[in-house]
């Protein structure tokens, strides 16, 4: 999986100058971003300098007549030149007498890193019951504080792991981290998947699909009613949408043609009949819950909203053939990368094809 700048290339060192020749071996489609988002990155001018071409991009520090000191503009992986240049000028603008000559920022660990090992990860697995990729996400992520946020975790009842409920079933974020984040002053559902957990950041549909639980995990933390339960769950919805490129792919989706073949749509006009199984012309929330429930799947209800909101484009509360062909073609093309409710009608489809009458197999077992 790629984040930030991302470009797939393969390395050609048949160049007769001997550089390096990179070229595109596939093409990105839309269906291929999980996640978009864009920053603002403000630079700063030197308050000693009127030309624009003084524009700092890095970092500047400024002593006022008054001997305050300023640091403005830099980046968080330069922290540690800036902190140490900032204090260099303060203790020379001030005339200080530090109890070391030079900076000591370069010898300090962060918090976690004291009595973090390559291999603590298996100690978090033996003493806690812990999924083997979990206990390494953990030890990457908190370092020594993994201990704290894995006895927070819930016990998943099955025989293993012992402990630690995934969010998702695709990431190694579990329900521990949503409690140890309360606990560290993460006040919103934005602030979990988009600050702590940065799942927002790295699949818009998964961070999504876990929102309902990571909202009922923080409403236990700080007793919410059910009235902010909802309006966590809306703000978290919107800024997915929004601030996050979800609303990209559903409106590009509307401006695909629907180029499918005639075998393909009478495929998917049997895949469509077997969850609209009343013959109704379209698909409700209930012929999903039937559909799944027939399947032995209890699936809640706020989940099953946002595999029809997958669909809906209207957003009149039902799927129409014309929305399901819209998103199946969207997928043929790779506008969109999967659909939930897609993956259903297929199961569902499969399902009523091996559903063999006594007649039709000829009376017999």
């Amino acid at each position: 999986m790629c984040t930030g700048f991302c470009l797939p290339w393969s390395q050609d060192r048949s160049g007769g100058d001997g550089r390096l020749q990179f070229r595109y071996i596939f093409q990105v489609r839309r269906g291929d971003v999980l996640s978009a988002w864009a920053g603002i990155r403000p630079l700063v001018q030197d308050p000693n300098k009127t030309d624009t071409q003084s524009i700092a991009r890095n970092h500047i520090v400024h002593v006022s007549e008054n001997g305050l000191v300023t640091i403005a503009g830099g980046k968080w992986t330069t922290y540690r030149s800036m902190a140490s240049e900032a204090i260099d000028t303060a203790i020379k603008a001030c005339n200080l007498s530090p109890a070391h000559q030079e900076s000591q920022t370069d010898g300090l660990l962060l918090e976690g890193a004291h009595k973090w090992t390559p291999t603590m990860y298996i100690r978090l697995v033996q003493d806690f019951g812990l999924e083997s990729e979990v206990a390494k996400h953990l030890a990457h992520t908190y370092g020594d504080r993994a201990f704290s946020v894995a006895k927070l975790a819930s016990l998943t009842g099955k025989r293993w792991p012992i402990v630690g409920r995934r969010l998702h079933s695709e990431f190694p974020y579990i329900d521990a981290e949503v409690r140890y984040a309360c606990r560290e002053y993460a006040a919103t559902a934005v602030d979990v998947i988009g600050r702590r957990l940065r799942l927002a950041f790295l699949n818009t549909q998964a961070a999504g699909e876990a929102l309902p639980t990571v909202v009922n995990i923080m409403a236990e933390e700080y007793k919410w009613s059910e009235a902010e339960k909802k309006r966590q769950l809306e703000a978290a919805i919107k800024y997915l949408q929004q601030e996050m490129g979800q609303n990209v792919n559903r409106a590009s989706r509307e401006k695909i043609p629907i180029n499918l073949s005639k075998s393909e749509i009478s495929e998917y006009v049997k895949r469509f009949n077997s969850l609209d199984t009343d013959k109704k012309g379209y698909i409700s929330l209930n012929d999903l819950r039937a559909s799944l429930k027939a399947r032995g799947q209890d699936v809640p209800g706020d989940t099953l909203h946002e595999i029809l909101n997958e669909i809906d484009l209207n957003l009149n509360g039902q799927v129409e053939f014309d929305e399901y062909l819209q998103m199946m073609a969207a997928i043929k093309v790779g506008s969109i990368s999967h659909s939930r409710f897609a993956q259903l009608a297929e199961m569902a489809e499969e399902d009523q094809r091996k559903k063999i009458t006594v007649d039709r197999s000829g009376g017999g077992l």
